[in-house]
């Protein structure tokens, strides 16, 4: 079969590990994965790790406009809202995704209520992921939460739009090393997973494929969804509920 073209996508990796820079992020192993499918389809790539910027609390825009010294949030969003697929990287720490996440999530909220050039909300035409790891349970219930924060935004979610890797219950390795205890691992922890290997392959491939018909498509019809057009009166074949 051959391969379609990917090579006008642009997808952006955001890695919530606790961890900053250059200390090594298990989830950025298992985030590696996908990346090399990207690159492989000639897809341009960017990344940010989120914990090595100064990112404020809060659910504006700007956080500086609201008593905060400073805040990198406003240059690192015009770099992720360019990319056309979204791929939020987070550990799972007490079966949650990571205070780190949670934050991107809270910020990528306070942009959702500006629109595009259609007048839709400004992550229309753009697809979400996510890719988790972790040492025991909580991959869906980490992927659920993301993916339904995206959506619930107006990133569009395709099948199998997660991919994940645990170890087992209790302390042990992480994806990726190659020690334990002092002890050399015979190869990278959780790299021979055919689930995790499998399920991250789909992942990306569907993330692909979505992206690409939307954007071929320039995006959805703002037919009974442009919020302009619904503030400037516009109700399509939408009728108030008669009250009885």
């Amino acid at each position: 079969m051959k391969s379609p073209d990917f090579t006008n996508l642009s997808a952006m990796y955001v890695n919530c590990t606790l961890k900053k820079s250059p200390e090594t992020s298990h989830t950025d192993s298992l985030i590696n994965v996908s990346k090399q499918i990207m690159r492989k389809e000639k897809v341009r790539i960017d990344e940010i790790r989120l914990v090595d910027f100064e990112v404020a609390s809060g659910v504006y825009p700007d956080m500086t406009e609201h008593n905060w010294e400073k805040d990198d949030w406003p240059m690192l969003f015009k770099r992720i809202i360019n990319a056309d697929i979204l791929i939020v990287g987070t550990p799972i720490w007490l079966g949650e995704k990571s205070s780190i996440a949670q934050k991107l999530i809270e910020r990528l909220y306070a942009m959702s209520g500006q629109t595009n050039d259609k007048g839709q909300y400004l992550f229309y035409g753009k697809v979400g992921g996510c890719v988790v790891t972790g040492n025991e349970d909580g991959i869906k219930h980490c992927a659920m939460g993301i993916l339904y924060s995206l959506q619930h935004i107006g990133y569009s979610i395709p099948p199998q739009a997660d991919c994940g890797w645990i170890g087992e219950v209790g302390p042990g390795p992480s994806y990726g090393d190659t020690e334990w205890q002092g002890k050399k691992l015979k190869q990278p922890v959780g790299f021979e997973s055919d689930f995790t290997n499998r399920n991250t392959t789909f992942m990306t491939y569907n993330l692909l494929h979505l992206a690409s018909m939307l954007k071929s498509n320039n995006g959805y019809s703002n037919y009974g969804n442009s919020r302009n057009d619904w503030d400037d009166g516009a109700r399509w074949e939408f009728k108030n509920p008669e009250y009885r």
